[in-house]
């Protein structure tokens, strides 16, 4: 068996998704696969992850206890952990939970380097949920504290809208071909950020009632975007985006704080602010403005989005 999921980039909303903001995701041609063979007489499950380069990046032998997975061997335990919480939820959902004896061997292979941000638990969550045949927002809710924007993606083959409505997933399909794509491409700032981390620090200090203005505020926006056809008016709505988030956060966007004298276009954060890919607007002069920074990794619109 194997399972294949999407990553993604979240063109609008970032941290407001989690409080019910109408947001805008695009799921990428990188994602993870991963594959499901026998490993018969060994009675215990053998997960083996790559990198996209091929190269073993993670490894752990799993054996189970009265129903409870164990580990036997790993070669990081902290990433040991969090895959046995998420074996271990998805197995405690399932109507065909593993047996005592897993003989399993696992792999997982990344099309995208690691410190991309474009998704390695998302894709990883929703295909253990299809391996499992469980609801993968089930899974990503019992584990995680995303908005589940994410697991949207990692199974659509489209843009789309998600919104958290009375608790539960709206998700949308989409077709966004804005005709100024060739004027989008996106930067990767070098450096990842811990989602999880990033999304327990907003949760602590955001303030109610600012946040329930800037929902309000981000929905418009977003409904915006899905129907401009001028980039002028995209490269507004994206640089008002920014304003609305840079108060929330209390951090300065990422145009005043790394690229204040770049004039070709707009510049927008995606994601958890400060790492990851920025989606810059601009034509292909720009390239040489964010390379002479030392940001060689730059990808077009059509490279990056399925």
């Amino acid at each position: 068996m194997k399972f294949k999921s999407n990553g993604k980039l979240m063109l609008t909303g970032e941290y407001l998704a989690l409080d019910n903001a109408l947001v805008l995701t695009l799921p990428t041609k990188f994602g993870q696969s991963l594959e499901v063979k026998k490993n018969l007489g060994k009675g215990e499950l053998d997960w083996v992850s790559y990198t996209h380069e091929n190269k073993v990046w993670f490894n752990a032998l799993l054996s189970m206890d009265n129903r409870s997975f164990k580990i036997s061997s790993s070669s990081d335990e902290k990433i040991a952990k969090t895959l046995i919480k998420i074996l271990q939820a998805a197995n405690d959902l399932s109507d065909q939970q593993l047996s005592k004896k897993l003989n399993y061997r696992i792999s997982t292979h990344l099309d995208f380097p690691q410190n991309w941000g474009l998704g390695s638990s998302s894709t990883l969550i929703n295909n253990i949920a299809e391996w499992f045949n469980v609801d993968p927002y089930q899974l990503h809710f019992s584990v995680f504290n995303g908005s589940g924007y994410d697991i949207a993606a990692a199974y659509s083959n489209n843009a789309i809208t998600y919104q958290i409505n009375n608790k539960k997933p709206v998700v949308t399909d989409l077709n966004f071909n804005p005709a100024f794509k060739s004027n989008i491409f996106f930067v990767h700032l070098n450096q990842k950020q811990n989602s999880y981390n990033e999304v327990k620090k907003y949760q602590e200090n955001k303030n109610q009632a600012q946040v329930k203005s800037a929902v309000l505020t981000i929905d418009k926006i977003t409904t915006a975007i899905l129907n401009t056809t001028s980039l002028k008016e995209f490269e507004k709505l994206i640089t008002q985006h920014e304003t609305v988030l840079s108060s929330i956060l209390g951090l300065p966007t990422i145009k005043s704080k790394l690229f204040s004298d770049y004039i070709d276009g707009a510049i927008k954060s995606l994601g958890a602010w400060g790492g990851d890919f920025i989606l810059v607007t601009g034509n292909d002069k720009s390239f040489n403005y964010f390379k002479k920074k030392g940001y060689l990794t730059i990808l077009r619109f059509n490279d990056m989005v399925i």
